[in-house]
């Protein structure tokens, strides 16, 4: 037998034993690393004190990257979740948190994007926590109908799990949501939604105008603030509500970019989603305002969220920046999983995680 032939049956071996050799470790890593999977939650690793994640840093818009609009709020061992765009309740668990702790959604307003995703998150909520109550679901008026639409779209899928898993797992009781609607009366411009065991949230009424009532969140906790936009134009109503606070998470749409996409599209005949990039660009806020805001506000950090567009391609994270940094600079440009860390009675801001 020639020595090339004997080479090539010497290296077939070996890659069959490597092989067999790497089927056998794994074999006996897997079984702990998904044991890990499951017993594993974040969130017992977090110091006492207010953290707030992104579970989707994106808007309406694909993105290879962002997720839609979701928001989390981690304090006294319990989530709260604001909006919950496409994927938000996928990058919850993929962030680490145990679904079972989520306490309650707060929706900001009714555009597709930031309610998307309700019925999974519902679902996860509901299997994956081992619920048996629904899950309440804070919004301004429209909130009942957003709600109830998700339960009876999921109503028959609640009927095959039930029927499937048992009443131990998929308990009917703990099925959908159930919706907490509030408003604003008189001249009011914030009202108090939430408040229990330390944590306090409150809405506030924000411009976006023909989606209104549209609102902003507040959270309070041992000391700490963080204020969320949700979609707006440039709010004085915002402006005053995050005055001090540690943590402001802004919606930024790029005028620059949304431009040129206009134009592109006008150039191509498309002139349906021509007009749509037109339309957008009078109901939110500029990079550059958001910065203007964090900075009148005296806010100790600006993280951006809701990113339009979505910055896939290289460099165009530069272009939506570029003004914005030059008039606030301590301020973070969000992904999906970005995680900030406000520990109890302090004045530090710790970006612990950046992304997924």
């Amino acid at each position: 037998m020639k020595k090339k032939h004997i080479f090539l049956i010497l290296l077939a071996i070996i890659t069959i034993t490597v092989a067999i050799n790497r089927i056998s470790i794994l074999e006996r890593i897997l079984p702990q690393a998904i044991e890990a999977r499951f017993t594993g939650n974040y969130i017992e690793t977090l110091e006492d004190g207010l953290h707030m994640g992104l579970c989707g840093s994106g808007g309406p818009m694909p993105s290879f990257s962002r997720s839609g609009p979701c928001v989390v709020a981690i304090a006294g061992g319990k989530t709260f979740i604001f909006d919950a765009g496409t994927n938000g309740a996928r990058n919850f668990g993929l962030m680490q948190l145990d679904f079972s702790t989520i306490e309650a959604v707060f929706i900001t307003h009714m555009h597709s994007d930031h309610i998307d995703g309700l019925g999974e998150l519902s679902l996860f909520h509901w299997i994956g926590g081992q619920k048996k109550k629904p899950l309440k679901v804070y919004g301004p008026p429209g909130i009942n109908h957003v709600v109830e639409g998700f339960n009876m779209a999921y109503s028959q899928d609640s009927v095959y799990r039930n029927l499937h898993h048992g009443e131990d797992v998929a308990s009917i009781p703990g099925f959908g949501m159930i919706p907490v609607p509030f408003d604003f009366s008189g001249e009011k411009q914030s009202t108090e939604v939430f408040n229990e065991n330390g944590v306090k949230i409150d809405a506030f009424l924000v411009d976006h105008a023909p989606a209104s009532p549209a609102v902003g969140y507040k959270i309070s906790y041992k000391g700490r603030s963080a204020v969320i936009s949700g979609d707006t134009s440039k709010n004085k109503n915002l402006e005053m509500q995050a005055a001090n606070v540690d943590l402001l998470i802004h919606s930024g749409l790029s005028p620059k970019l949304l431009k040129m996409m206009r134009d592109a599209a006008e150039r191509v005949g498309n002139n349906a989603q021509a007009k749509i990039f037109h339309d957008v660009l009078d109901y939110h806020t500029y990079p550059y305002q958001a910065a203007e805001i964090a900075r009148d506000a005296k806010v100790k950090h600006l993280l951006f969220y809701h990113i339009v567009p979505p910055l896939d391609a290289p460099g165009l994270k530069t272009l939506w920046i570029a003004d914005a940094k030059r008039i606030f600079k301590n301020y973070s440009i969000g992904e999906d999983g970005t995680l900030i860390s406000l520990p109890a009675n302090s004045n530090k801001v710790e970006i612990i995680k950046d992304s997924l």
